[in-house]
């Protein structure tokens, strides 16, 4: 398993992992044990939304976002 302290909502490296909250992602050896500094810390990141396939909503958003951006121009 692979330990992260750097909590990833407030960019701070978390000292007191005894008590902090934490997640674990992931299965196995590569499982990722991913440190926060607070609960709600905790929270905000279980709440993001992930692109989770290439079928997701949240990806296709994305990409519908960039084909009719001015900067991106159009692929044929």
């Amino acid at each position: 398993m692979r330990i992260s302290t750097l909590d990833p909502i407030s960019l701070e490296d978390v000292t007191d992992t005894d008590t902090a909250p934490f997640i674990v992602e992931g299965e196995g050896d590569s499982a990722l044990k991913i440190y926060f500094c607070s609960e709600e810390n905790k929270r905000e990141y279980l709440d993001m939304e992930v692109h989770g396939s290439n079928n997701s909503e949240a990806l296709k958003k994305i990409f519908d976002e960039a084909g009719t951006s001015p900067i991106t121009g159009t692929i044929n």
